[in-house]
């Protein structure tokens, strides 16, 4: 008995199994349409081959892509606050798994609009505009409450409180992180799959290291 024709291209033959669309569709078209025009579930197979294969692989980023171009890093910031970059991703998944829709493109969006909300604060100027997506703007406050309730606990604590400044830099940060473990995909939740894989349990407090700062 014959394959049936692929769904999508209404050409090809229909051999690979689709849990997203519940039939079978052409390997071409998995391919293609994987997290563009599919929203694959993370335990999909092939969705879970393609991101291992991409993860052994990396592309670099374009310059065009890189978040703030014009803001240097420097690595001691990064290593004197795994704790907080571990935390963060940590809030992070605590949000995806509230809001299944998440995707990499919403955590972008959030930390995009986090990290202009406090340079502009390091100018004198408090300006506030959130992601007009839901999921990213419900993100956007879930990672200003944190950072709230960080230096929060930090003063009932008697410890240093994170400056603006430093909130900006993890912030650029953790965003180029993010879309150097993505894959641009608009439905990719790639970046979101490798959290869950290096943030260890009870990452708020610090106790075990994270995998997720580059070396």
């Amino acid at each position: 008995m014959s394959s049936p024709i692929c769904p999508i291209c209404e050409k090809r033959r229909a051999e690979r199994y689709c849990p997203a669309k519940g039939e079978k569709i052409c390997t071409v078209d998995c391919g293609i349409e994987r997290e563009v025009t599919i929203d694959c579930p993370i335990d999909c197979s092939y969705l879970v081959a393609a991101h291992r294969w991409e993860q052994e692989h990396p592309k670099p980023l374009v310059e065009s892509e890189i978040s703030f171009p014009d803001v240097s890093l420097p690595r001691e910031l990064i290593h004197t606050h795994q704790t907080t970059i571990t935390a963060l991703g940590y809030s992070i998944l605590i949000y995806a798994a509230e809001q299944r829709s998440s995707t990499d493109a919403d955590i972008f969006g959030a930390l995009q609009a986090l990290a202009e909300t406090r340079r502009t604060l390091l100018s004198g100027i408090y300006y506030e505009k959130p992601p007009d997506h839901p999921v990213a703007a419900g993100l956007y406050a879930a990672i200003a409450k944190y950072l709230e309730d960080e230096n929060k606990h930090a003063a009932e604590h008697g410890h240093p409180l994170l400056k603006d400044s430093e909130i900006f830099q993890l912030l650029v940060f953790f965003l180029r992180f993010g879309k150097l473990k993505s894959n641009g995909r608009p439905q990719t939740r790639a970046f979101l799959t490798f959290l869950r894989s290096t943030i260890p349990s009870g990452a708020p407090e610090g106790k075990e290291e994270s995998r997720i700062i580059i070396p």
